[in-house]
């Protein structure tokens, strides 16, 4: 099993994915709580203007405070990394390679054969690649799970390549 995955075909940059380094992405998903919340699009620009203003008004009103948990929060965050299972969105990794504008199907090369999808589809779909802050060594490197969770029990495994056509 290779643990890199080519993302080759009619994109303009055939690159390589790593999942081992997805660990320490921020686009991480925690798959034990993300299909049991409500999916809502979030206007990621919106949402950290709103955070830095919310901080700069209580640094004004407050002073400058660190919280006495800093040390509590950091030792959480790296035990989370170490036995949290996870999963990044396949969205920005096709896009980073700029499909061309006939490539309308993305196939998934497997051990178990070829599985394709249109790309608006594929670009929903969501990689899991560790599981109780292990990597996904005996049928990964990731699995392959639909936005909506319905393959949670069952995701497509074994993956060799992306191909876009």
């Amino acid at each position: 099993m290779s643990e890199t995955i080519p993302v080759t075909g009619k994109v303009k940059y055939e690159i390589t994915l790593d999942p081992g380094v997805w660990i320490l992405d921020d686009r991480k998903i925690d798959l034990l709580t993300y299909f049991d919340e409500d999916q809502l699009h979030k206007d990621e620009l919106e949402e950290y203007t709103k955070a830095v203003a919310s901080h700069f008004s209580r640094e004004i009103q407050e002073g400058s405070i660190y919280p006495p948990t800093l040390k509590t929060e950091k030792k959480f965050q790296k035990q989370k990394m170490l036995t949290g299972t996870f999963g990044i969105p396949l969205k920005p990794f096709l896009e980073n390679a700029e499909p061309y504008a006939e490539a309308d199907t993305l196939t998934i090369e497997t051990s178990n054969g070829l599985k394709r999808f249109p790309i608006d589809e594929a670009l929903t779909f969501i990689l899991a690649f560790s599981y109780e802050g292990k990597p996904l060594t005996e049928d990964g490197p990731v699995h392959i799970l639909f936005q909506d969770g319905t393959n949670r029990k069952n995701p497509i495994k074994h993956i060799k390549k992306f191909i876009l056509s």
